[in-house]
């Protein structure tokens, strides 16, 4: 009975297939498929757990028109194409590659995360197609050199590199356990966070080791260098216990970690706590508590830390009050690619090497930890003062970085990899060398930092965004690894659009691995990219100045935003100029990048005390996005000489014409207006005060942009007239009209950027009083 019941599900949860008469035929056809795609959903809810509530989307199963000789069959999304070599004829190779397309379609159905996991889908596709043993045939293939041949064919769509996949998953009975891992974590709705490696596959290491590095942003997640496989999983040593300690203590109050000058070690204090990491002492004898000469009586966690000491962490574990499988930074570890939580503390701190994670994981888990814990970045500076990277030549050139480093080592206690993790302001390196200490090729790591820095406007940006939206109505999502930090503890954000006001409530909100992606009614299809870390912070109330005008859109502008998101310069530069013309190229997109990124730094200027805003009343910001060689050739010329805001339009000298009522006109300006002008930036323009006995006409004005900004008017008019109930108003060009004329830019290309600059700005530096 049971069976029935689960078959009756099964068979109702099945897709719609669709034929179009160029196989035949058809009726056998759609049945194979019904056929086999009824088992391949037994078996992935077998190894899974279940299956997805949604039915599955509509298959259709048509003759491929562009197929490559060694291929039999290829898909996408709902649709399966196949080779039919004989008309009416559905021989065994053409059911066997149907089986294994049908394989694809399942997973981008029941589990979507890992469409992109290519090394996963093929494994799945030939596990459960029915064609192993056939791949199979053959002269013998040792372990490494399949691992070889996948590792060679990133997409898995050669027959040797299939070949070597299926040796891979022959070197365990049964359904892979790899596999079985990550299905149910696919249907748990956990996070694809890491694809599949060919080690997780094969339960061991298979690949020869190779030296890998990795440096990504703080401040965007991008990577910004790397060279190796940065993205396999090898055993991590100590390079973890910063995690530990970070699941042990609590988070040092903001006075303690912030402001300049702060020594490391009284940074890197944990603010006291009663589940405080206990002071112990060392054990004469113990190779464990090597930890260098001039140990203390007493040990505390920084110093063990400092010193990685392993001694200090076995006996931490044994008071009972150790943090198990890294604590809150468990789910963290995992979500960036840990193959597995340690069982123990020689598991946790790398004495045994049961588990790995790749650099990018490593470098990854970082740049949140850095985030969430500046004590605990504070503390490993340190490191090359008096931890495990003092005495060298290279430690002077290091000092102020944050350092932690890993060895793992064979049973002759010969080093297998050495690994450096490095934290400065705007960067996270992760160093990997195989058969080298730490100490011996630290030495490196300047100069990598040197090199990425070359790479100009690294350091951090930041804008307030998003605010003339209501803060509630602004969701936010993350594909990669989101979390939302409290108090210094991460906390695994939802993995569909939820709330940015939740996101942020109690601390930052970092996506891992992947931009933000935030949407908002009427905003673009799909949302936006945002590249960086929110925060929630509520501006003060704006008041406008007595006597000006200021609609409810400008008064929002001119608040700010509760929501200030942080990037990298360059980042900032290029959404900027991308928002306000993505059309312009050369010398002239630099000089607008030129200013985006120099009005960034003269923030007080428009937001006192404040980040800039993403509204024209700054300049506009929607997201990041790609950055273009002038943007980053922008940021390598020297900064600018004016020591002001500098202002930029459209500009142009389209003419225009815009009718407006006069009872909105005089709603900015005053009633009984009897003349507009303009003239230097500014509407000059009377009204009729006083009695109908005693009549007089008083002179008023104010900046252009204000009138500009408040009728909704292409740019500042050059003439207005009367004419009855309505204003009519001429001109030419976009934008307030002040600063680099962005269309005079484009049409003179013989100029470079600082020719524009100087013709926009001269000697008086385009200064501008900020719009109230």
């Amino acid at each position: 009975m049971g069976w029935a019941v689960a078959v009756a599900v099964l068979l109702s949860a099945s897709p719609t297939f669709v034929t179009k008469g160029d196989v035949t035929p058809e009726a056998d056809l759609r049945r194979e498929a019904q056929a086999a795609w009824t088992t391949l959903e037994a078996q992935y809810a077998a190894q899974a757990g279940g299956l997805p509530a949604r039915a599955p989307a509509t298959v259709t199963l048509q003759k491929g028109t562009s197929l490559t000789p060694e291929r039999n069959a290829q898909g996408r999304p709902g649709v399966v194409e196949l080779r039919q070599n004989t008309p009416g004829v559905l021989d065994a190779r053409t059911r066997t590659a149907l089986r294994h397309e049908l394989a694809h379609q399942l997973l981008w159905w029941a589990c979507p995360a890992s469409s992109e996991d290519r090394l996963f889908h093929e494994a799945f596709a030939l596990t459960v197609s029915g064609e192993l043993p056939a791949w199979r045939d053959g002269p013998y293939q040792s372990l490494s050199s399949a691992a070889q041949a996948v590792a060679s064919a990133p997409a898995v769509d050669t027959p040797r590199a299939r070949r070597g996949l299926a040796r891979i998953l022959g070197e365990h009975t049964g359904f892979p356990a790899a596999l079985t891992r990550r299905l149910r974590q696919c249907h748990d709705g956990a996070r694809w966070a890491a694809p599949l490696t060919v080690e997780e596959l094969a339960d061991v290491a298979v690949l020869a080791p190779e030296p890998a590095t990795v440096v990504v942003s703080r401040h965007s997640g991008e990577v910004l260098f790397s060279e190796g496989d940065v993205r396999r999983a090898v055993p991590y040593g100590s390079a973890l216990k910063p995690f530990l300690y970070a699941a042990g203590t609590v988070l040092a109050s903001p006075r303690d970690v912030r402001g300049s000058g702060t020594s490391s070690e009284a940074a890197g204090r944990a603010a006291p706590d009663s589940n405080a990491p206990p002071l112990l002492a060392p054990r004469r004898g113990v190779q464990e508590w090597a930890c260098g000469a001039g140990l203390p009586p007493k040990v505390d966690a920084r110093m063990a830390l400092l010193r990685s000491c392993n001694g200090w962490f076995l006996d931490w574990e044994a008071t009972g009050l150790a943090p198990k499988a890294f604590g809150v930074w468990g789910p963290v570890l995992s979500s960036v690619g840990l193959t597995g939580l340690p069982s123990d503390m020689t598991e946790a701190i790398g004495l045994r090497s049961a588990h790995g994670l790749s650099p990018w994981g490593m470098a990854q888990a970082y740049r949140l930890l850095a985030e969430a814990r500046p004590d605990v970045l504070a503390l490993l500076t340190g490191n090359v003062d008096e931890g495990t990277l003092s005495g060298l030549s290279t430690s002077r050139a290091l000092k102020g970085v944050a350092t932690k480093t890993g060895t793992v080592r064979d049973a002759a206690s010969r080093p297998q990899f050495g690994w450096i993790a490095a934290v400065d302001a705007d960067l996270v390196a992760v160093v990997v060398r195989p058969g080298k200490m730490p100490r011996h090729f630290v030495d490196e790591l300047p100069a990598l930092l040197a090199r990425v820095r070359r790479q100009a406007g690294l350091d951090a940006a930041r804008v307030q965004v998003l605010g003339l939206l209501p803060s509630t109505t602004v969701e936010a999502r993350c594909a990669g690894a989101g979390f939302s930090l409290d108090d210094g503890v991460p906390r695994a954000a939802p993995p569909d659009f939820s709330r940015l006001d939740a996101l942020t409530a109690k601390g930052p909100a970092v996506c891992l691995g992947s931009p933000w992606r935030v949407r908002f009614p009427d905003g673009p299809d799909g949302g936006r990219d945002y590249a960086g870390v929110f925060t929630w912070s509520t501006p003060p109330p704006y008041r406008p100045p007595p006597g000006v005008p200021t609609t409810p859109s400008a008064l929002k502008a001119r608040r700010g935003s509760d929501f200030v998101f942080r990037t990298t310069r360059v980042k900032y530069t290029a959404g900027v100029v991308a928002a306000e013309d993505v059309t312009l190229q050369g010398e002239a997109r630099i000089a607008l990048a030129r200013i985006a990124a120099h009005n960034e730094r003269h923030a007080d200027t428009r937001h006192p005390g404040r980040a800039l805003c993403d509204t024209t009343h700054c300049q506009a910001f929607r997201g990041t996005v790609r950055i273009r060689p002038e943007e980053s050739r922008a940021l390598q010329l020297p900064a600018l000489k004016w020591d002001t805001w500098l202002t930029f339009s459209q500009g142009g000298d389209t003419p225009w014409r815009e009718v407006r009522p006069r009872s909105e006109v005089e709603a900015l300006l005053g009633t009984n207006l009897v003349s507009l002008r303009f003239e230097s930036g500014r509407v000059r323009y009377l009204r009729t005060e006083g009695t109908p006995a005693a009549p007089y006409e008083d002179a008023r004005s104010l900046p252009c942009d204000t009138l500009r900004a408040g009728l909704k008017l292409p740019s500042c008019p050059q003439r207005a007239s009367f004419d009855g109930p309505q204003v009519r108003f001429e001109g030419q060009g976009r934008g307030h009209g002040e600063g680099l004329d962005v269309e005079a830019a484009k049409a003179s290309p013989g100029l470079s950027s600082d020719a524009l600059l100087e013709r926009a700005f001269g000697a008086r530096g385009g200064a501008s009083t900020p719009t109230p």
